[in-house]
């Protein structure tokens, strides 16, 4: 599928990558980080338009948001779905809460670009939570603007060694991702036992 995806990219790159990012942000498993780097690199050989490919990058990608963020806000039911399942899907959501509950619009901003894999997560969550929306969206276009530009950018300066670049960056998002997961539940341990300690100091508490 990918391979059939990036062969297309050359004849319909616009199209290709409006509507890459656009499903990608609704946890679609398209590779929208991979094809933005391959449409850099033909902006690069010419054949591509870098203003046209990074707008419609971004237009997407904030549609897409936009998309979640609305299905995530109609009572959450794709979200329900995905989170009853279990796996992989279960676990990106309890992360995407942990980072929503932790960082608020930060955290949307951050899961953009880098922690990318909990980007279309942190749309449904935070639909559902009713964050803000001027809020949602200003975060949320930022991060935008930052993923299109990085590896648009990137897929222009590195067109001759794509796969190696796509390679390190997809290591690179994963481990980040984990780091965040253990970074949140460290905050949150140590917050639990912190009020654990108040409690015990509490007058006419048992020690």
């Amino acid at each position: 599928m990918i391979e059939t995806l990036l062969a297309l990219v050359p004849h319909y790159g616009l199209y290709i990558v409006a509507l890459a990012t656009f499903f990608s942000c609704l946890a679609l498993p398209i590779p929208s980080s991979l094809i933005m780097l391959t449409a850099g690199a033909f902006v690069a050989a010419g054949d591509l338009a870098m203003t046209a490919t990074a707008g419609l990058a971004f237009g997407g990608a904030v549609l897409g948001d936009q998309a979640g963020f609305r299905i995530g806000a109609r009572g959450g039911t794709l979200l329900q779905r995905f989170s009853g399942r279990g796996g992989k899907s279960a676990e990106l959501i309890a992360r995407a809460h942990r980072l929503a509950d932790r960082w608020g619009g930060p955290g949307v901003f951050f899961s953009r670009w880098l922690i990318s894999p909990l980007g279309p997560y942190m749309n449904f969550v935070t639909g559902a939570a009713r964050m803000d929306w001027l809020r949602f969206t200003l975060w949320g276009a930022a991060g935008e603007a930052v993923w299109v530009t990085v590896y648009v950018g990137l897929g222009y300066g590195f067109a001759s060694r794509i796969e190696e670049l796509a390679s390190i960056l997809g290591n690179f998002s994963g481990a980040l991702a984990a780091g965040a997961v253990a970074l949140g539940l460290g905050l949150w341990l140590r917050a639990a036992l912190h009020a654990d300690r108040q409690k015990a100091r509490q007058p006419g508490r048992a020690r």
